[in-house]
């Protein structure tokens, strides 16, 4: 096997693990808060409005981030250190975060406080280190587009494994209370990612002949990178709007089952078939790639998108239609997620011609910048739907003061609650996501002509 091909495959597998992890607490910690622990109104806005600032703050500060791990000369490389710091930090965070201690509502908010905070930034330590691996591994847009596509495949086999995992956790433990078997499933989570995560440590071998001559980033860098590489700012700012509408409906996905579908069960098999078309649109996005040009595949993308969330709002829980838009939308949305990370990459070339330093890391700061952004206002905009629309209060079985059957509320939920949400999980991200795709459309200029013209400059520079 050759170093490309070694780097591929040990780079991908990195994020198995990972983005299993990831899932875990984006995907379901407000899931695990109101269905297991089971908070109060009054507790769901307080760590509504926590997991949103904290989100916020922890995104402002990935640059600076960013520019620590620049400033990283080791014998082992400036990426991998990190990388290693933020799995360790983020697994044992995770944990946490899943606890089955004994305590408090007013205890329980603010051990969470501290630890969401916490697993922020250790995440992105890892974030920033492991994506920043990918332009150091090969400036050759094809290999890129190999190792990126690569890698996604195995980020969303991390993912729709949590999906599909989780929701039959308590099965696995059946001599275990909800608590203690969830507790033990983020132990377990936990580990294998580590494991997948030491494979890229040891596997993959980037290029580090910059790396001596690396000059430090300052603060000042720090800003010039990031506020005068208007490709980086116009890909920050399509990128943020599009993960805050994905990241928002698929928040709602186990919801939107169990209230509006009524059935729970089918989320699971839904996210099956998900999954399958995601996986397959990163497979044959190659075969794609040699017809179409990267604007021309991110054009259509968007545009089965907008009529994917027509069609989901306008199912009326009609389950051939709800797959229908659930297929085109899951199929697109792989393609914009992986043209994104390579307009990303693309963006570090640019930097570096147009300003004439390069920051590898601080500029990837943007992409867990990004998630952090997009994941923190998405918590935001679930939490106080699920409060408004009074399925928090459903979530527990409550009506007033008096306890009812969980499956009788279920099937009796408000045709304006799932209306509420069905608004917030469907309209607000379309909006969102267009917004994201008209600014992209007027102000991202990168094609592969002139990336061709960008690395052709940087080498005849650099002799």
């Amino acid at each position: 096997m050759n170093q490309t091909t070694r780097n591929k495959i040990c780079f991908g597998l990195g994020t198995v693990g990972r983005d299993a992890l990831y899932s875990l607490v984006s995907m379901y910690l407000l899931v695990h808060l109101t269905d297991v622990v089971k908070f109060s109104d009054d507790g769901l806005a307080v760590i509504g409005i926590m997991l949103t600032l904290f989100g916020v703050f922890d995104a402002i500060i990935d640059p600076f981030v960013g520019a620590i791990v620049d400033n990283t000369k080791t014998r082992w490389g400036k990426f991998k250190p990190w990388i290693l710091i933020g799995m360790i930090g983020t697994g044992i965070l995770t944990v946490l975060m899943f606890h089955n201690f004994e305590m408090d509502e007013t205890s329980h908010i603010i051990l969470l406080a501290v630890t969401y905070l916490l697993f922020s930034i250790f995440f992105s330590l890892n974030d920033i280190s492991y994506w920043s691996l990918m332009p150091a591994i090969s400036k050759d847009q094809g290999v890129r587009e190999s190792v990126g596509a690569f890698a996604r495949i195995c980020a969303n086999v991390g993912m729709f494994s949590m999906v599909l995992i989780y929701l039959n956790v308590p099965g696995f433990f059946p001599d275990k209370s909800q608590r203690d078997a969830y507790f033990i499933f983020a132990i377990i989570i936990a580990a294998i990612m580590w494991i997948f995560q030491s494979i890229t440590l040891i596997g993959v071998k980037e290029d580090r002949s910059q790396l001596e001559k690396t000059e430090r980033t300052s603060l000042k860098d720090l800003f010039r990178a990031l506020f005068k590489n208007d490709q980086l700012l116009v890909t920050a700012i399509s990128m943020a709007l599009f993960m805050i509408g994905y990241c928002t409906t698929t928040g709602f996905g186990t919801y939107y089952f169990k209230y509006a579908y009524k059935n729970e069960d089918m989320y699971m098999v839904f996210a099956a078939v998900l999954a399958v078309a995601q996986l397959t649109a990163l497979s044959i996005f190659p075969l794609f790639r040699k017809k179409f040009t990267r604007k021309q595949l991110y054009t259509g993308s968007m545009i089965a998108v907008a009529i994917s969330y027509v069609v989901f709002f306008l199912s009326f829980e009609w389950m051939p239609l709800i797959v229908i838009a659930g297929l085109g939308l899951f199929f697109a949305q792989a393609f914009i997620q992986l043209l994104m990370l390579l307009f990303l990459a693309d963006a570090v070339e640019y930097g570096e011609w147009k300003l004439g330093k390069r920051n590898d890391a601080a500029s990837f700061a943007v992409q867990p910048f990004i998630n952090q952004f997009g994941g923190a206002v998405s918590k935001g905009i679930v939490s106080f739907t699920l409060i408004i629309s009074g399925i928090n209060a459903i979530a527990q079985g409550l009506t007033g003061d008096k306890i009812i059957d969980a499956e009788y509320v279920m099937n009796n939920t408000p045709d304006s609650a799932i209306w509420i949400m069905k608004l917030s999980m469907m309209i607000l991200p379309l909006i969102c996501i267009l917004v994201g795709f008209v600014i992209y459309q007027k102000k991202f200029k990168i094609d592969e002509k002139m990336y061709a013209q960008i690395c052709k400059d940087l080498e005849e520079r650099n002799k």
